[in-house]
């Protein structure tokens, strides 16, 4: 009988380490594969060395490594990975040099990378995976992809692939395909590739264009992201192509019509239209008619008798309006729009309803250093002048007489329908009292009166009929005076002699001193005041308030 040594030497087979043989599977184990490959004893090969443990079925011929004849155990170990390297190793030396490509399956992924295998584990780094870095790596693993050969070592039996560089050539080729073919107004498909402030970035399948935000939509948007986002798919207009720069420009607002072509017929003037308000302005609001058509209501154009500083104090932006068509441009793109036009203008009929002489009666709604504005009615009002609130006192501001929410009393003096302006006065509701001065005061006349006012010259004297006197400050005491304040205080009762009167500059002029005095002293004060050089005639109440600063009390 022949020993198993014997038979080993009779057999055809010949068993060295490092050879690979064919074996089949007899068992699939848990954790390894018994593998029959006609030597005295089976060998073993671990389970997690198939690329697919599951696809590892009794019956398979398989290719295996012979690592070891046998272990302590009487066990041949075998390596159907080392098997498969081995071949595939010496497959990709003598098909694929460097530059070549190869298909493989992501195994796992490492540190910088993807394990790759192609028959054999190669390396992809995570900067070569796509055009550009991906953040998860792990939804690669599992997926076959095509891969360049950038390195190739056989004595470290190492391999680096790049799949990023097979993505730029072929984007290459499709771009200088793409710039060959397209032509201004083609219709392409895309993807939004990225966004920025002035346009978005589309991808043609190979070449990039640019869609700026002006040829995104007749109307206006303040951002791409109003009307796209990253990943969108949508058809193009090919604006321009330049084939030496590899740019290509492209629209998307091309693909309808430009509403402003037929603009004039479409909102003749007088048109009562509808539309939202999308911005606001100092000088106005932008009123957004249809996708693409805007028009301005200008400030003055909100009403017909309230004066806005801008339009944001009576409109908001989202608000829906009515508004009608007062101008348009085609040309410039510019359309004009009122809302007062929907109301019938008030001041159309203004002379009819208040005629000049008419009495009114009404709050002050505003004061001016020129005057007071008095409301006739709901967003109509009327201006007292400065000058036409007193027939005898000198008025420098309206405060100084009235508030605001007072109601007062006035006359309509001139009605001025062009210019939207009504005079009030309050004055002319009474007589001028000093067109009978000569039956209220003669010179000489003792009078009692209120200081009202004091001033480096004199001081003002207030007396009855709402008529001020002035007293010089030569006329206050025979004494010699520094200064008004020493002497007098506003508030003050003092008697004093009327001087002088002069109708046609409405001037009193007063003596303290000369309360006192006879007829003839009198006569000599009045040759003195007579006298004063033009610019000493501080007596001129209106001058005097004009040419010098008030003295504080």
């Amino acid at each position: 009988m022949l020993t198993m040594e014997e038979a080993m030497r009779q057999s055809p087979m010949r068993f060295a380490a490092g050879e690979i043989v064919k074996g089949k599977i007899i068992e699939v184990r848990p954790k390894e594969v018994l593998v029959d490959i006609g030597y005295k004893s089976e060998g073993v090969v671990p389970l997690f060395e198939f690329l697919d443990p599951d696809a590892a079925k009794v019956g398979d011929q398989i290719d295996v490594l012979l690592e070891k004849l046998e272990n302590k155990e009487g066990v041949v170990i075998l390596s159907h990975e080392k098997a498969e390297f081995k071949k595939n190793w010496e497959r990709i030396l003598s098909i694929c040099n460097e530059g070549g490509r190869i298909t493989g399956k992501v195994k796992a992924v490492v540190k910088g990378g993807l394990i790759v295998n192609v028959g054999v584990e190669a390396f992809v780094p995570a900067s070569q995976i796509d055009l550009q870095m991906p953040r998860n790596l792990q939804g690669y693993v599992g997926n076959s992809y095509e891969f360049k050969v950038v390195k190739l070592n056989p004595e470290r039996q190492n391999i680096v692939l790049s799949r990023r560089e097979l993505i730029e050539q072929e984007r290459t080729e499709r771009r200088e395909a793409l710039l060959s073919e397209m032509t201004p107004g083609d219709i392409r498909k895309g993807t939004v590739k990225n966004l920025t402030e002035f346009g978005a970035f589309i991808d043609l399948n190979g070449l990039d264009g640019l869609l700026h935000i002006t040829d995104m939509s007749w109307g206006r948007i303040g951002h791409p992201s109003e009307m796209l986002k990253v990943g969108q798919e949508l058809d193009v207009v090919v604006l321009d192509v330049n084939k030496e720069k590899a740019r290509v420009s492209l629209g998307l607002k091309q693909k309808i019509a430009n509403p402003w072509d037929s603009i004039e017929q479409k909102y003749p003037v007088g048109t009562k239209v509808k539309g939202k308000v999308v911005n606001l302005v100092p000088y106005g609001a932008f009123v957004e008619l249809e996708p693409g058509v805007e028009g301005l209501v200008h400030v003055s154009e909100l009403s017909w008798t309230k004066r806005f500083a801008k339009a944001g104090d009576v409109l908001k932006e989202g608000q829906e309006l009515e508004a009608i068509v007062l101008g348009v441009n085609r040309d410039e793109q510019k359309i004009s729009l009122g809302l007062r036009q929907l109301e019938n203008n008030p001041w159309d009929s203004v002379d009819q309803r208040f005629p000049v002489g008419t009495q009114i009666k009404g709050p002050v709604r505003n004061l001016t250093s020129y005057g007071a504005f008095v409301e006739l009615e709901e967003g109509l009002d009327g201006m007292v002048h400065v000058s036409d609130i007193s027939w005898t006192r000198k008025i420098n501001h309206p405060s100084e007489f009235l508030k605001k929410g007072d109601v007062v009393e006035a006359v309509v003096l001139e009605v001025d329908k062009p210019n939207q302006r009504i005079a009030l006065g309050m004055k002319q509701l009474g007589p001028d009292p000093w067109e009978t001065i000569e039956r209220l005061y003669k010179v000489g006349d003792l009078v009692t009166g209120k200081v009202t006012k004091l001033a480096s010259f004199g001081a003002f004297i207030g007396l009855q009929n709402e008529i001020d006197g002035l007293v010089h400050i030569s006329q206050i005491s025979e004494d010699h005076v520094d200064k008004i304040k020493n002497v007098l205080r506003v508030g003050q009762d003092v008697n004093a002699r009327v001087i002088k009167i002069d109708r046609g500059e409405r001037r009193i002029g007063l003596s303290i001193k000369a309360a006192n005095y006879s007829p003839e002293q009198l006569k000599e004060e009045q040759k003195i005041l007579d006298a004063l050089k033009p610019g000493e005639d501080l007596v001129a109440l209106q001058h005097a308030f004009d040419a010098a600063e008030e003295d504080k009390p």
